[in-house]
């Protein structure tokens, strides 16, 4: 990987982690780019393999889509998951299940520099309000800019480290794998897709007779090999019905 590739991606992986106004707020950064199926299409076109990098992209994505983080009680991060994750999958031509599986424990480590990052800039916060009730207004206005320097830190430097000098060793590292292991990994990051949509129904349905809706999608992509946009169309009838059935249930009652 040349070192305008790997400073790109540390650069977007930087500005995809913060909440700021940046890149529009949270739908340009956090929720923007800061998404792996989107980081997956942009580190693509940066490494010259769109296609691959959506597609694994899109695997990490699977995983974290039931991903919710009320109150700051964050269990995964995506950032490092797919902003180390997918060019150093990229790097070494390794299959979407790989990608999958070192995103795990990208992920933690996420974690721990999202934690940190709150820790530290807690004293920015005690000194916003200090400046505040001295009437230094405009000092106190910079804070937020002073505060994304230590996430700039534990963002930017990593990603592109990891980026720069892993991408020549992660193939060596693949090919030094197991056979055995490797297959492990690869049942494993077949699976983990499925816990995160796992955890979505679990969020999203109110009852568990709606699993219903759930069993008739699968059958009828797994099963019947339906396109995706007739499961749609189909999707959304049923999802009428059931609105329109609920609306006169409330309105009997």
């Amino acid at each position: 990987m040349s070192l305008i590739q790997a400073l790109l991606i540390a650069l977007l992986g930087y500005l995809g982690s913060i909440y700021g106004t940046f890149l529009f707020g949270t739908i340009g950064g956090w929720n923007g780019i800061g998404r792996p199926i989107v980081a997956g299409a942009i580190i693509g076109l940066i490494m010259g393999d769109v296609k691959n990098g959506i597609l694994i992209g899109a695997a990490i994505q699977a995983l974290y889509v039931g991903l919710v983080t009320p109150g700051m009680s964050v269990p995964g991060d995506v950032n490092f998951a797919s902003y180390i994750g997918i060019p150093l999958a990229l790097a070494a031509n390794a299959t979407p299940e790989y990608a999958v599986g070192i995103s795990v424990p990208l992920s933690l480590m996420g974690v721990v520099a999202i934690y940190g990052v709150a820790t530290f800039n807690a004293v920015f916060v005690h000194k916003q309000e200090k400046w505040i009730a001295e009437g230094k207004l405009k000092q106190a206005a910079r804070i937020p800019i002073y505060a994304n320097i230590s996430e700039f830190v534990v963002r930017f430097f990593p990603i592109f480290l990891a980026c720069y000098f892993g991408a020549d060793y992660i193939s060596g590292v693949i090919e030094m794998i197991p056979e055995w292991l490797g297959t492990i990994f690869q049942v494993l990051g077949g699976i983990l897709p499925a816990v995160g949509f796992g955890l979505l129904i679990k969020f999203t349905l109110k009852k568990n007779i709606e699993l219903l809706f759930v069993l008739v999608g699968f059958i009828l992509m797994a099963v019947l090999n339906m396109p995706i946009v007739p499961i749609t169309v189909i999707a959304l009838f049923i999802a009428y019905i059931d609105y329109k059935g609920t609306q006169k249930a409330e309105e009997v009652n």
